[in-house]
Parts: C-alpha cells; sequence; structure tokens
C-alpha cells in the first residue's frame, strides 16, 4: 500500500503533467476534457486515471492520453502507460462540489468547461440538505439526476472555427445572436438541416460563447434521447420532482436531434411542460432537428405550435464555395498545406456532408504524414475510394457541361449559345473533349448536346484540347482535375 508521501509525489507529477498540458492544449480544452481527471492509482509503471463518464474516457484516451503518458515519463521515467477508467462515484462527487461551491457563491467559471460542475443537485446544495438527507433510508437514493445531465462540449466547436456561406449565413447569425445576447431573444431558436451540415457546431458554439460571457448562468446541452432516457430514469425510481427542478432551473436549455421524442408522447408531454415553465420564467431554449417543426413527424400539435413559435432557421446544403472555404480553413487547423487542386476535387465530389468532407481530408493528411509522400489528385482518388464511390453517378453530358462550366466560371448556356469568344470556346472544347473520352456518345450526339454543333466540330475540340495538355502544363492540370471529379 501506498505510503502517504508516494500519494502527494504522484498528486504533485500529475499538477505539472496537468500544467503542461493546459500550455499545450489551451484554456477551453483543459477546462472541458482535462480538469475532471482525476489519479486512481500509480503502481508498477502504469498510471490509471479516472474520469465522471464513458464519453469522457473514449475522447481522452483517443485525443489526449498519448500525450498524458509521454508528459508524465518525462516527470519519472518509471511511468510507461496510462490508461483510463470510469468511476461512477466521480459523478455524484463532481456534483456535490459544484453545489457547495455554488453555496459559497464561488465563481462558476472555474468549471464552466464541464456541465455537471455547475448543475445543482437537489439534496447536496447545503449542510442542512445533506443532514436532511442522511435520515432517509440508504435504499432509498439513486444516482442524483443531474450528476452526469449535460454531455462533454468539444472544445473545437466554437463560432471562430464556424465557416460561413449563403447556405448557413441566416443560422450562424442567429445563433451569434441568442449567445451574445444577456437577454432572451428568440424563444426557442430552432436549427434545422440535414446531417453533417453544422448544426452541433452551432449548437456547442452557443454553449461556449454563452459560458464565457456570463459564467453565473447555468447551460445544459444534450440529445432529445438523453433527455428522454433521464425522464424514463425518473419515472422508475419515482423521482421526478428533483427531474422537474434540474431541468426547470437552467438558464439555456440546449437539446440536440429533437425529432427523436417523435411517437413518445409521455416524453413529449414532460417536454412541453418543461418547455412553458422555462419559457414563462424568461429563461433560453435551443434545439435542433434534422426537419423543420412543421415536417416532423408524430409530434403533438400543441408542441409543434411551441417548436414555431420563435425562430427557425435552416442550414441548407453547402456549396461548392463553402466546401472549399471548410477545407481552407481545415487545413490550416491542421498545419498542412493542401494543393489547390486536391482541395477542389474534394469540394466537388464530396457534396452531402461536411463531416465527410473533413473526414476525408484528415485522411489524405494522414497518410501522408503517415507513410510518406506528396498529397496529389492520385493519391486522394486511390485512398478515398469508398468514399468516391458512395457518391458516384452515372455520368452525363449535362453534368460534364455543368461541372466544366462552374470550373471556368461560365453559365452552363454558353456550352450550346453561339458565342465565339475564347473565354467561353475554350471551356466548351474541353467539356466536348471530356464527353467524348468519358462517354459512350457519337460525336453526332455530342455536337447535338452543345448547340446542334457539326461532328467535324466535336472532332476538331477533341484535337485542340488533345495540343493544349502537350503545350500548357497549367491547361493540362485544369483537364486532369476535372477527368478525375467526372469520372472517380
Amino acid at each position: 500500500m501506498k505510503s502517504v508521501e508516494d500519494s502527494a509525489v504522484d498528486q504533485a507529477e500529475w499538477d505539472r503533467v496537468k500544467s503542461r498540458l493546459k500550455q499545450e492544449f489551451g484554456e477551453s480544452a483543459f477546462k472541458s476534457w482535462l480538469t475532471p481527471i482525476t489519479v486512481a492509482t500509480v503502481r508498477n509503471g502504469e498510471v490509471e486515471l479516472a474520469v465522471p463518464t464513458r464519453f469522457m474516457r473514449d475522447w481522452i484516451t483517443t485525443h489526449y492520453a498519448e500525450r498524458i503518458r509521454a508528459l508524465w515519463n518525462g516527470e519519472n521515467p518509471s511511468v510507461r502507460k496510462v490508461t483510463l477508467k470510469v468511476e461512477a462515484a466521480r459523478n455524484a462527487a463532481l456534483a456535490e462540489v459544484a453545489a457547495k461551491e455554488k453555496h459559497a457563491e464561488k465563481p462558476v467559471a472555474q468549471n464552466s468547461g464541464h456541465v455537471i460542475n455547475r448543475m445543482t443537485v437537489p439534496g447536496a446544495t447545503s449542510r442542512a440538505a445533506s443532514a436532511r438527507a442522511a435520515t432517509v433510508p440508504a435504499q432509498t437514493f439513486t444516482t442524483p439526476l443531474g450528476a452526469d445531465l449535460s454531455a462533454p462540449l468539444d472544445p473545437r466547436y466554437v463560432f471562430e472555427n464556424f465557416v460561413v456561406g449563403k447556405p448557413n449565413e441566416f443560422a450562424y447569425a442567429a445563433a451569434k445572436r441568442v449567445a451574445e445576447s444577456d437577454q432572451v431573444s428568440f424563444n426557442p431558436l430552432f436549427l434545422y438541416g440535414g446531417v453533417g451540415l453544422g448544426k452541433t457546431h452551432l449548437m456547442h458554439a452557443i454553449a461556449h460563447e454563452i459560458r464565457n460571457r456570463t459564467p453565473e448562468r447555468k447551460v445544459v446541452y444534450l440529445s432529445a434521447e438523453k433527455f428522454m432516457y433521464s425522464f424514463v430514469r425518473a419515472l422508475r425510481n419515482q423521482d421526478m420532482v428533483s427531474f422537474k427542478e434540474q431541468f426547470r432551473s437552467v438558464h439555456v436549455l440546449m437539446i440536440d436531434e429533437v425529432q427523436f421524442i417523435s411517437g413518445k408522447d409521455s416524453t413529449q408531454e414532460e417536454f412541453f411542460h418543461t418547455f412553458n415553465a422555462l419559457v414563462d420564467q424568461g429563461r433560453q431554449i435551443v434545439l435542433s432537428a434534422d426537419k423543420s417543426p412543421s415536417n416532423l413527424e408524430e409530434i403533438g400539435d400543441r408542441l409543434r405550435s411551441r417548436l414555431q413559435s420563435g425562430l427557425v432557421a435552416d442550414l441548407h446544403p453547402t456549396t461548392f464555395e463553402l466546401r472549399l472555404g471548410i477545407l481552407d480553413a481545415k487545413a490550416e487547423q491542421l498545419g498542412v498545406v493542401v494543393p489547390q487542386k486536391v482541395k477542389e476535387f474534394l469540394a466537388h465530389k464530396i457534396t452531402s456532408n461536411v463531416r465527410e468532407l473533413e473526414g476525408a481530408l484528415n485522411r489524405l493528411v494522414a497518410h501522408a504524414q503517415l507513410v510518406g509522400g506528396a498529397l496529389t489528385l492520385e493519391t486522394a482518388q486511390d485512398l478515398l475510394q469508398d468514399l468516391l464511390r458512395a457518391h458516384d453517378r452515372r455520368l452525363t453530358m449535362e453534368e460534364i457541361q455543368k461541372r466544366v462550366a462552374e470550373h471556368f466560371k461560365i453559365r452552363v448556356s454558353d456550352m450550346s449559345s453561339a458565342r465565339r469568344s475564347r473565354a467561353v470556346a475554350r471551356p466548351r472544347q474541353v467539356a466536348m473533349y471530356l464527353s467524348k473520352q468519358l462517354t459512350s456518345r457519337s460525336l453526332p450526339e455530342i455536337g447535338r448536346a452543345f448547340g446542334g454543333r457539326d461532328h467535324t466540330t466535336v472532332m476538331h475540340a477533341v484535337r485542340k484540347v488533345e495540343e493544349l495538355v502537350k503545350l500548357d502544363t497549367a491547361f493540362a492540370e485544369d483537364v486532369e482535375l476535372l477527368t478525375r471529379m467526372l469520372e472517380s
């Protein structure tokens, strides 16, 4: 068994490691992910750390564990391994600490990185309450609902990292207004859009901004599924009073993916009453879903009316320019230089989901760093075959005309027009060349698709492009890029 002196040494080493982690990863990430960690054991060169939830364990293991091991090894060369475990008792302990801090009127900002430290836990807000609770038989106690009520926030999801374009500028502006206003601007703010368009990013950004600006406000962010789970657990444990107190005492309630309570009548009923109670108190509510309130299925009329009573803001599918901007921002965040042609290729090919777009870039960068080699169009095509295949569709001349026109910044109608200026004629020739190379259409058919032109005009265009590819490197790169985008 370890002596008190040995335990003190372990804690001193951990304190120094934490100081280094804070310097390296910044205040926000440190508060969100590293502050809740405690040292469980240090034995035989292995450090075991304790965290309150499985989600935190998995995230820290993936993103921070190796760096913790390296830093601790620098403090103590005998340390060779760092593992993390979930310690359920930590949940209640953290909640009790938060309650004591609030009772003593200490600044909440110290622990603003983790919502559970900011919740008021019924039965633990004062010594008197604790004394009363001690008289209740032990078997009637359940794990405090607020101990793990809120989900951790991703430190990357802040307003500064959100790339704004026409498809999302309205939702972004509404989210900023809610986050920066001390008064309730829109209640509720309802964000909706397809998968991977930025709803969750904006939700996390709102929570981060409110915490930074007014740390005394209680912000709870969780999924609709988690709300339902907490409700069912409270019913099972006959603890609805605590459930209602916790959800109705917050200043900002944020619930993600509201569509998951569709068809859950009892959960909808309780959510409706929670909604009304918070609105009556002038508290802010922010919600998100994959559809607008009017299109949510199996939602009661009363609740649907409430969801539509504030501001409904949608996030539209991304444009090519916005996807390119997202890739630029991601590359800068990763600290890597990605060739423009590769970014354009990804922005053209992966159009439906920003997460997939960023994941594709992550894969390319990781391959270049781990295996070596340059980031090229050929590498991108080879490494992302599975992802690109999912976005495949039958290639048509209309698609070729659209992509070429977009690339050269002309109108699609110019492909069939009588205009003969080089700015229009050259892209038209490229589109004819690609139609010949990438489709099974005959020369006359291609000519008809380009404004009823003769097949000899198509032959001339093909020969011209072949000549220019040999003579002009930049032009050859344009043709190669378009070819890969269209045939991948």
